[in-house]
């Protein structure tokens, strides 16, 4: 079987693992960490603390600093049969391309990597492979999180990393961070005839909302001179709110779910300052002037790091030289390339097919797309001592 076919087979299996971020990952990280093994690779596994999700970090050739990682998450966002020409989580060949659920985002990376390993392990490798699977990427990269922090206390420190999101096998050297958090407001609820005796939480919250936009429309001002950023500024947005329990009873409680894509830390600290001073002097001061117990809290629900633009790039250089790419170029969504690169290893993101089918009905990646990918990690093999 040719390499192309063998990487199509592996899609297949990675494919029929549901892997939605809700759901377990187990089954799909014994199903790697078996053909990593088998390739000869050696292997440290580690579980969130639920125990339905893991981490694999596999390593092929030497032990030792310097190597190359190849990064993807293992989860995918949900998909409804309904909307679906066929099953998602069935790969279905049609016009050279594969659909199903996390075909592009980010499974084909990993099948191509995993089809690879043995052919790395043949290379006579001098410097090490490390392939590392994560969970929790779509909800706020809380597996890579983790990794990042095992790897340091284990003290394996690789030099690079290549993070498989889809590129079109474009090289990304930059992309803006990705900040969510809930926002929940504690009020009084009270009889709607008589709004001050209560405390409405949603009066509240939609303050709070407005002052965030204002926030917003501030940072416009603050973009960084020649940012290649698309806005070029860092954005924020309100993407849920919800509370009450009926239009004649006064709000005791409501929620707002919320982020922001900071260019730079200075932008996230400006936002968080900015709102916890209106909190604290404003919003506190009057909620708690009627009934004292008022409150807001804000839940941190992923707060992913940049992938912050260089000089100097090991990482950018490589997959440039492997792809035949004269530029490397930014994009506005987050990835885990970010946090890779806070823990000092170099980071770019390179991989196949396109971020314009992803979290949709009939997501696909092309074939050719998977040969490109394929051709990529071939040509690696010389950057690790290999033949």
């Amino acid at each position: 079987m040719d390499m192309l076919a063998r990487t199509q087979e592996i899609l297949g299996k990675l494919v029929a693992f549901p892997t939605v971020s809700s759901d377990s990952n187990l089954a799909l990280i014994a199903y790697a960490a078996d053909l990593l093994s088998d390739a000869g690779a050696t292997l440290s596994l580690s579980r969130d603390a639920t125990g339905t999700k893991a981490n694999l970090f596999a390593t092929i050739g030497p032990a030792g600093d310097g190597g190359i990682v190849l990064s993807g998450h293992t989860d995918v966002v949900p998909a409804d049969p309904a909307e679906w020409t066929n099953d998602p989580f069935v790969l279905a060949e049609r016009g050279g391309r594969l659909y199903g659920r996390g075909t592009c985002d980010m499974k084909g990376f990993i099948a191509a990597a995993l089809a690879m390993a043995p052919r790395f392990a043949a290379a006579g490798l001098t410097r090490p492979l490390h392939v590392a699977l994560t969970y929790d990427e779509e909800i706020g990269c809380f597996g890579a999180r983790a990794l990042v922090d095992e790897l340091a206390r284990a003290g394996v420190r690789p030099a690079v990393a290549i993070v498989g999101e889809p590129t079109m096998m474009g090289v990304i050297e930059g992309h803006k961070g990705c900040f969510e958090y809930t926002t929940e407001f504690t009020g009084l609820e009270g009889h709607g005839s008589q709004p001050d005796k209560g405390v409405n939480a949603v009066e509240y919250a939609t303050r709070y909302v407005l002052r965030l936009l204002e926030i917003g429309e501030k940072l416009k001002m603050r973009a960084p001179a020649g940012s290649r950023f698309d806005p070029p500024w860092t954005t924020v947005q309100v993407g849920r709110m919800s509370g009450g329990t009926a239009r004649n009873v006064i709000a005791g409680a409501c929620a707002v779910e919320w982020e922001m894509r900071p260019v730079s830390q200075g932008d996230a600290a400006y936002v968080k300052n900015g709102l916890a001073d209106y909190v604290d002097t404003v919003l506190l001061p009057a909620m708690r002037a009627v009934a004292p117990q008022s409150g807001i809290v804000t839940h941190v629900i992923g707060e992913v790091e940049g992938l912050q633009v260089v000089g100097e790039s090991e990482a950018r250089d490589i997959v440039c030289e492997l792809t035949g790419c004269d530029h490397a170029d930014v994009v506005p969504f987050g990835t885990e390339a970010g946090l890779f690169q806070s823990a000092g290893i170099s980071s770019v993101i390179c991989g196949p097919g396109s971020i314009a089918q992803a979290h949709k009905p009939d997501e696909f990646i092309a074939i050719d797309q998977l040969a490109a990918c394929l051709e990529m990690l071939d040509k690696l093999k010389p950057k690790l001592g290999g033949a």
